[in-house]
């Protein structure tokens, strides 16, 4: 079981709130099988494990937490019916090449930080910003693309879904989550 500080479980609650309001306004203008209500759905089940525990190998919370390309291959998994590869570098090699400027919410984001390429793995979510599961000692989060770290061992992005049918999603709104670590 997690203990989440107040301030990020109160912040958790609104976004899931906010996500599924708008998943319901989205459900509610289009038809249920398009692709852009697959990346909502998509997004949202990443949202869903926000807090969930690292865990090297792990494919998730039954297996006691998740890596990053765990974390990517349920959530396609779970979302879409996609059965990824097991590991980031895998990964890398699916999809259409999306150069930053070209990201958009769904989309694979990809860093060198292990020395060698592809060797971390993300969702992109919009606004600059990814989901992932980081490292031992820490949580599935959202963090910045822009921070000088990322922005230092990007690799390149992968899109997996169309990107004429994707594009009408417009960007999921995201809260600023408290940057204190989540305890274990």
């Amino acid at each position: 079981m997690h203990f989440f500080p107040s301030r990020l479980l109160t912040a958790l609650c609104l976004l899931l709130a906010v996500q599924v309001a708008q998943a319901d306004d989205v459900a509610a203008t289009q038809p249920a099988e398009t692709t852009s209500n697959k990346v909502t759905t998509l997004i949202d089940k990443g949202f869903g494990f926000l807090g969930v525990r690292y865990r090297f190998g792990g494919n998730g919370p039954d297996a006691g937490g998740f890596d990053c390309s765990g974390l990517v291959r349920k959530v396609f998994g779970d979302a879409l019916g996609l059965n990824l590869p097991r590991t980031a570098a895998e990964m890398a090699r699916l999809g259409d090449k999306v150069g930053t400027q070209d990201l958009k919410p769904g989309d694979l984001v990809f860093f060198n930080t292990m020395r060698r390429a592809f060797s971390h793995v993300g969702i992109y979510l919009g606004d600059n910003k990814f989901l992932h599961a980081p490292a031992k000692g820490s949580a599935v989060r959202v963090e910045a693309m822009d921070q000088s770290y990322w922005l230092k061992r990007f690799n390149g992005g992968r899109r997996l879904v169309n990107e004429a049918q994707a594009a009408p999603l417009a960007p999921p709104p995201l809260l600023a989550l408290p940057s204190e670590p989540v305890p274990q």
